[in-house]
């Protein structure tokens, strides 16, 4: 019988818990979730549509399919408080080689084998309970960071596409390998990772310290450690807030550590990141409302950008060439109401139709002192649409954007359609 999991209906259970979350008394469980999209996009895509705007401002639209992500489940409960966890995402539809055209660098065509990035093991852990309040896991585990990551099931977002700014500069889902210490003790859930650092040369323009949390290598570089922590307090029935961050250094973090025979160089350069967020979700009163507001920083950005720029110009190297700002922010909330909760055939059915509004701001690149603008990574999306549950386990998404930038550029609206679905079957 399936048994739902983190929901809209339970938004309250964080993405990583959720993988346990199977029927009381089964020791093996067996669940997933995936989402299906389709997307028309109004504007040009183009890789100089915000360095020469006024040339593509009126560019056909373009359309896409897609399969963001189709995730399986496969847990067990081994008794005496141990589990094994286990989460296995398939992005974009599968493995293998692809074109891509990389927008960071003038729009030259690369092949790539999308190592990483299209068959992930987002989480595999072993956990060992000692009581509610205290729990250890070893593994690979989710870095509950921003309201996205520990929330990230399609169900847990009106939006067809995971929100915006989120997914933008911070990893999404942002998972590593490391210890976690977590537990519930009344009205709160406290959790404390210890997990590999981020890599500053995968750092870039276009999604701050997203790209930092991967590895172009068999192996995921740890010279250097980083340090999260979550809490969440419940503060009344529906009502959920969090408080979340990330600390650790991220320059001399990658390979070779010799950082290519600079010598003492670079030996004081830390690339320190630090990034603190604040979420909550409200569930109640035929509502739903969820919001987030990041900020962070990275300390020697200038200088990052400087070396990324010369290593990423060797034949075939992994870094990325674009700058990296000291500082991004991303700021979004969401509110919808259930119309069917007014008419009681379908509420008697548990049938729900939630229409919505989000909003979200952003910016990947806030430079330090001295260093290049580049104003069009400030946005701002305003998004309307509509939520159709006909179980309490999938839902139909229809959505239009609009993204909004600085008055030089072109504004990117969109419209966007999905299917999701989210639960165990064992």
């Amino acid at each position: 019988m399936m048994a739902m999991v983190a929901t809209a209906s339970n938004a309250q259970v964080n993405a990583a818990d959720s993988v346990m979350s199977h029927a009381g008394g089964n020791r093996l469980s067996v669940g997933g979730y995936g989402e299906v999209a389709y997307s028309r996009n109004f504007y040009s895509d183009n890789i100089y549509r915000y360095t020469k705007a006024g040339k593509y401002a009126d560019d056909p639209s373009h359309g896409r399919f897609d399969i963001p992500h189709a995730v399986i489940y496969l847990n067990y409960d081994f008794g005496k408080g141990w589990t094994m966890g286990t989460e296995i995402e398939f992005e974009h539809t599968g493995t293998g080689s692809a074109i891509e055209q990389e927008f960071e660098e003038a729009g030259e065509w690369e092949q790539e084998v999308e190592k990483g990035g299209e068959v992930e093991l987002e989480q595999f852990w072993i956990q060992k309970s000692f009581s509610r309040a205290a729990n250890l896991r070893f593994g690979h585990i989710v870095v509950p960071v921003g309201l996205n990551n520990a929330h990230h099931e399609p169900l847990n977002f009106f939006t067809v596409y995971r929100p915006e700014g989120e997914n933008t500069v911070l990893p999404s889902t942002w998972h590593d390998t490391g210890i976690s210490f977590w537990g519930r003790s009344g009205k709160f859930r406290y959790e404390a990772e210890v997990v590999a650092g981020l890599d500053a040369m995968l750092f870039s323009r276009e999604g701050w310290v997203s790209g930092g949390a991967g590895s172009a290598f068999e192996f995921k570089v740890a010279n250097k450690y980083g340090f999260a922590g979550r809490l969440d307090y419940y503060a009344m029935p529906g009502l959920r807030l969090g408080l979340s961050g990330y600390i650790g250094r991220s320059f001399h973090n990658t390979y070779p550590h010799d950082m290519e025979g600079d010598g003492l160089k670079y030996n004081d350069v830390k690339g320190t990141v630090a990034i603190g967020s604040f979420d909550f979700t409200f569930k109640r009163y035929n509502w739903i409302v969820r919001g987030q507001a990041d900020y962070g920083y990275l300390s020697d950005a200038s200088t990052i950008s400087t070396v990324k720029a010369t290593r990423a110009s060797i034949t075939n190297s992994p870094y990325s060439e674009t700058w990296v700002g000291k500082n991004a922010y991303a700021i979004g909330i969401e509110a919808g109401y259930n119309l069917f909760s007014q008419i009681e055939k379908m509420r008697r059915d548990n049938q729900k139709l939630y229409l919505f509004g989000r909003f979200d701001a952003y910016n990947s690149y806030v430079p330090p002192t001295g260093q290049k603008k580049y104003e069009f990574t400030e946005k701002k999306v305003l998004t309307v649409g509509l939520n159709y549950y006909p179980v309490p386990q999938i839902a139909i998404k229809a959505d239009y954007s609009h993204r909004g930038l600085k008055s030089q550029y072109n504004n990117e609206p969109s419209i966007n359609f999905g299917v999701a679905y989210e639960g165990f079957f064992l």
